[in-house]
């Protein structure tokens, strides 16, 4: 087989010949994978008077960049009790349910999509432990910027689902709130065939954005490093998997 037409069957063929994975073993190595990027986070949680300087940084990039607008953003669209509600439970709901959904959906009718997805989360997730530990940043929320955290004002039920005395609440840059929507939307718009699935993976990562900033999770700035960091992820595990899979092609002709 030439080089060529290996890489044609690797572009093409693969999605229908590999074997279904095994959804209780997926279950146990993303849950140990989610304990362990948890638990570091935790355990790695910088002290407040470096989070906050940390967070004037960013703000000062932001500022730099033309892209200070959280406190006017809030004010503007989360200051309607309805619309604050909206993005309160999209920051709530749109992120970890979603992603047990698409995972699932991705495991049982598109396996290599879903390894893709899975290693480049994983990956992300890494990185972003990394990044967490050694350049801890208070988000707006925590941070004197005079903003509102909406989820804790609206609700006290994400702060019981995730206790703050059991999260890292200083890893604000990257969001992987967003930047792992991304990676979902991202999936979801390459393995769907029905338009309006499609546009839903491409409006879910965006709804994640208006939703962190709007509650004061997140800056801007972080939401631009989650999607970079999970995108860059998300072609880096592409290209690792074709070029073993090219390479396993050409070793058997």
């Amino acid at each position: 087989m030439t080089r060529a037409r290996a890489e044609t069957t690797v572009d093409t063929g693969t999605a229908r010949t590999h074997p279904p994975v095994r959804l209780g073993q997926q279950i146990i190595i993303l849950l140990g994978a989610i304990v362990i990027y948890f638990g570091v986070r935790h355990l790695t949680e910088g002290s407040v008077t470096t989070a906050v300087a940390n967070a004037a940084r960013v703000v000062d990039l932001e500022a730099a960049l033309g892209l200070h607008h959280e406190q006017w953003l809030q004010d503007t669209f989360a200051s309607s009790s309805r619309v604050s509600t909206v993005f309160n439970w999209i920051y709530i709901w749109g992120h970890w349910p979603v992603i047990a959904v698409t995972l699932i959906w991705l495991a049982r009718r598109h396996p290599v999509i879903y390894l893709r997805t899975r290693n480049a989360m994983i990956l992300s997730g890494a990185i972003g432990m990394v990044i967490f530990a050694t350049f801890p940043v208070a988000p707006p929320r925590l941070a004197p910027m005079g903003m509102v955290d909406t989820v804790t004002v609206s609700s006290h039920a994400y702060r019981v689902l995730q206790p703050p005395m059991f999260t890292n609440q200083y890893a604000a840059v990257p969001s992987l709130h967003v930047g792992w929507d991304l990676l979902m939307g991202i999936a979801i718009a390459v393995a769907a065939r029905r338009l309006w699935v499609k546009v839903l993976g491409v409006a879910m990562p965006v709804a994640m954005t208006l939703a962190v900033v709007l509650t004061a999770n997140h800056y801007i700035v972080d939401a631009v490093a989650g999607a970079a960091l999970t995108t860059s992820c998300w072609f880096a595990v592409r290209w690792w998997t074709r070029r073993r899979e090219l390479q396993r092609q050409l070793a058997g002709t």
